[in-house]
């Protein structure tokens, strides 16, 4: 019986426009990761500090 190894949150080396953070969600979810950044930019427009942690996801997360 074959083995899986467990998902691991990691940023994206392949689709990266900035950091890489919404790549590396989208590869972990499954899910397009253009859907992801648009996402991304739509809760911008909502207060909260989105950008901040952005930048805290962008140290945190290793890059694969």
């Amino acid at each position: 019986m074959p083995t899986q190894t467990p998902k691991r949150l990691t940023r994206s080396s392949t689709d990266n426009w900035i950091g890489g953070v919404c790549g590396g969600l989208a590869e972990y979810l499954g899910w397009n990761a253009n859907l992801v950044r648009i996402l991304f930019v739509a809760s911008c427009l909502l207060p909260g500090p989105q950008f901040l942690l952005y930048i805290a996801l962008w140290i945190i997360i290793p890059k694969r």
